[in-house]
Formats: C-alpha cells, sequence, structure tokens
C-alpha cells in the first residue's frame, strides 16, 4: 500500500478501522490490516472524513477589502465598490490573490471546490482566463469547477451574451448566472439553459439575494427545470428572500425545489453581513432557511461565498469555520439536527457538483482528511485542526501542533 491509515474514526459508536490506499484509491477498510505501508499514519482514534467541498467561492475577487472598504455594509454598496475595482485588477494581481485564498481553502482540508469566475465587456476575460490557469497548476491538490460568471448581468452589459458562448468554448465546467441582476430574471434564465444544453453542462446560479420576496424568480427555475428535464443538475446559492416568505407560499415553493432536485449553497459568512441592513429592530438573520429546506428535502451545502472583500471583509478560508456559523444561525445545534451539518460541507456539495467515487469507501477516490477530534459528532463544534489531508491518495497537507499548558 502506498498510505495505511491505522485505527480511525469512521461513525461513533462503532469500532475503530484501518484504511488502505493504493494508486489514489481506497482499497481496504477493516479493523485490522497487516499489509505493508510506505507510509503509516496512526490516527489513535482520530476522526477520518471524505475530503472537504467548497461549493460555492469567487477566488478572483478575494483579498481586496482593504482596497476599497463597504462603509454601509449593503449589497448595494458591495456590488457598486468591486465594480469600481476590477478594472484596476491585472492577470498577475488577480493570480496572485486567488492562488492565496485557494492555498488557504486547501490547507482547511478542501480537495474540490466550484469556483465562480466573472468577466464582462469591461474587463474582458483576465480573470476567468486566471482561473482557468490555476485550476491546471493546482490539479494534484484540489478537484476545480469554474462557473463562467457574469456578475454585471447578461443583457443589461451587451456584449456578454457573446462572452458566455465564448467562456464555455475556453473551458467552462458550469454556466453560471444572476436573474436577480438582470432584466427581465426569466430572460436570463432561459438564456443560461439554453447554453447549458448547447454544452450539456451543469447550472449555478445566485439567486433571489434581496431581504424581501418580491419578485423572486425561484419558482420560474424550478418549473424550468423540470420541463428541460434538468432535475439534480442546478443549483442555487444565496436564496436569502426564502426567508421572508410567508409559510404557505414557502412550503410551496420548498416542495417544488424538491421536486426539482435543486441543491442550495447556504453562504452565512456573506449573508449576515449584508442582509437586513435596513431593519431598525427585531433585525432578521437574513439567511436562507436552512433547516426548512433540509427538512423538504432539498440538497443543502454551506459554503464560503467570498473571503475578505467588500461582500465578506473577514474569513481564513476554514470551511469548518462556516459550518460553525450556520449551527446557530440555521437552529442546527439539537442532538437531532448536529449530525446533519457535517454532510453539508461534504457529501452534499460532493452531491451538488457531482463527484464521482466520494465518500470513504473501498474503491472509491482516496480524498481525505484527519480531524484532530475523536468524537464524529463534535466533528464541527471543536473545529479542529485537519492533521492531514490526503488528495488522490498522497498527503497534500501535514498540521502539527503543541500546546502546553504551565501550571
Amino acid at each position: 500500500m502506498d498510505i495505511l491509515i491505522k485505527q480511525a474514526r469512521l461513525n461513533d459508536g462503532e469500532e475503530l478501522q484501518d484504511v488502505g490506499i493504493k494508486d489514489g484509491k481506497i482499497i481496504a477498510i477493516s479493523e485490522k490490516l497487516t499489509t505493508d505501508a510506505v507510509t503509516v499514519i496512526h490516527a489513535h482514534g482520530r476522526v477520518l472524513i471524505p475530503g472537504l467541498v467548497e461549493s460555492h467561492i469567487h477566488l478572483d475577487k478575494a483579498l481586496i477589502a482593504d482596497r476599497k472598504p463597504n462603509k454601509s455594509g449593503t449589497l448595494q454598496e458591495a456590488i457598486k465598490v468591486t465594480a469600481e475595482l476590477k478594472p484596476t485588477f491585472t492577470e498577475e494581481d488577480i493570480y496572485q490573490r486567488a492562488k492565496k485564498a485557494l492555498e488557504m481553502i486547501i490547507s482547511h482540508g478542501v480537495t474540490a471546490v466550484r469556483t465562480h469566475a466573472e468577466f464582462d465587456p469591461a474587463q474582458g476575460f483576465s480573470g476567468f482566463k486566471t482561473i482557468m490557469k490555476l485550476k491546471e497548476e493546482y490539479k494534484d491538490l484540489i478537484d476545480m469547477q469554474i462557473v463562467a460568471f457574469p456578475q454585471e448581468g447578461i443583457f443589461k452589459a451587451p456584449g456578454t451574451e457573446k462572452m458566455m458562448y465564448e467562456a464555455m468554448d475556453m473551458g467552462a465546467d458550469v454556466v453560471g448566472g444572476i436573474p436577480y441582476n438582470d432584466a427581465p430574471a426569466e430572460k436570463h434564465i432561459d438564456l443560461v439553459f439554453e447554453i447549458a444544453k448547447k454544452y450539456n453542462k451543469d447550472i449555478d446560479l445566485h439567486q433571489d439575494f434581496s431581504d424581501e420576496a418580491t419578485d423572486i424568480s425561484i419558482e420560474y427555475l424550478c418549473k424550468k427545470t423540470i420541463a428541460e428535464n434538468y432535475q439534480g443538475r442546478v443549483s442555487v446559492g444565496h436564496l436569502t428572500a426564502l426567508h421572508a416568505l410567508e409559510p404557505e407560499r414557502l412550503e410551496d415553493i420548498v416542495t417544488l425545489m424538491a421536486e426539482a432536485k435543486i441543491s442550495v449553497m447556504a453562504l452565512p459568512a456573506t449573508d449576515l453581513h449584508l442582509g437586513a441592513r435596513n431593519d431598525q429592530y427585531n433585525v432578521r438573520r437574513a439567511v436562507t432557511p436552512i433547516r426548512k429546506l433540509r427538512d423538504a428535502g432539498v440538497n443543502m451545502c454551506l459554503a464560503t461565498n467570498n473571503i475578505r472583500n467588500a461582500f465578506t471583509p473577514y474569513g481564513n478560508g476554514d470551511l469548518m469555520q462556516i459550518a460553525m456559523l450556520a449551527i446557530p444561525v440555521g437552529h442546527l445545534g439539537g442532538a437531532d439536527d448536529l449530525p446533519t451539518v457535517l454532510p453539508m460541507i461534504t457529501a452534499n456539495p460532493a452531491k451538488a457538483l457531482g463527484l464521482s467515487n466520494y465518500g470513504i469507501q473501498v474503491g472509491n477516490k482516496a480524498d481525505l482528511v484527519l480531524l484532530d477530534t475523536k468524537v464524529k459528532a463534535d466533528a464541527i463544534i471543536d473545529i479542529p485542526e485537519r492533521n492531514f489531508v490526503i488528495k488522490n491518495g498522497k498527503i497534500t497537507v501535514e498540521v502539527k501542533k503543541e500546546v502546553t499548558i504551565f501550571k
């Protein structure tokens, strides 16, 4: 074997397991493996999980919060500030910032990521091409899916429609969109489906990002998804407007979303920062209703969105911290709820991204993370160190921590 992990905790209440890895795959799982291995990792009962999956992030806009702050903290100013900064971005600038952000998430145990990469007639493809370059450079450390993302809209930014097709021809993995920032939203969605069907690609939209539930298009998106037989191939990020719906209408919509098999990427770090800025009292959480969506059978994921820019002026690329934030925000700390959180940064986003051979089973890819905790139920609330990260059967990250308490 290439790597043998000894005595790891796969599930609470079960015997510790040895996990054998060879040629990038898990080849054996047993209570005791005696085979020789090039590298032996002694887990000593620590928790072993599949690689974390970052399902919604903007690497090309990372680490610019110090250049021009969003003083009001609103979504409108975040969009305005970023639009003003984008003409100043050079390819080298984008490369260095995106590379740093990418290494931040890799060091925290992410083995697969879906990143939105922007382009528009004003800035061209400089950011998009840079992210494509990083995808190739880091292919041995992380699997990257790149979303062709028209942040400034399509129809309200003439020339963007042509660029959408060009981005797909250049190798984009997913067709992106932002219906709430274009008009009309339904026409925007129709075009995204047209492009996706032409290239046989999945869809990932920034959807209904607002404090109020007026003029939302999620129902149209669901019906379009079903009509085009695209169930299970459409994801949406933000979807904050749902929190403002009355219960009866919300129930109808989440039922429709489950039927359309829409995946939802909740983005609590961004949405808490930007949302409900005009509320004078009884301030709303302004995050998509995670528990209600989950309970309706919607595939719920948790993701970072941005790291230190006008949309989210903090963050260190640790998806575990995002999940920990979601626990109090989404009322997910109860005994029955807490076990559903870890899958929101592992198995659920893996499903949304269509990752194959994912998970700790014989025959699957050896994308694994050894956590510095011995109770799987505490995997989020401990925010443990990622002692080892293994990607395609190779150790890519090792973290050692020594703590001394002096009495």
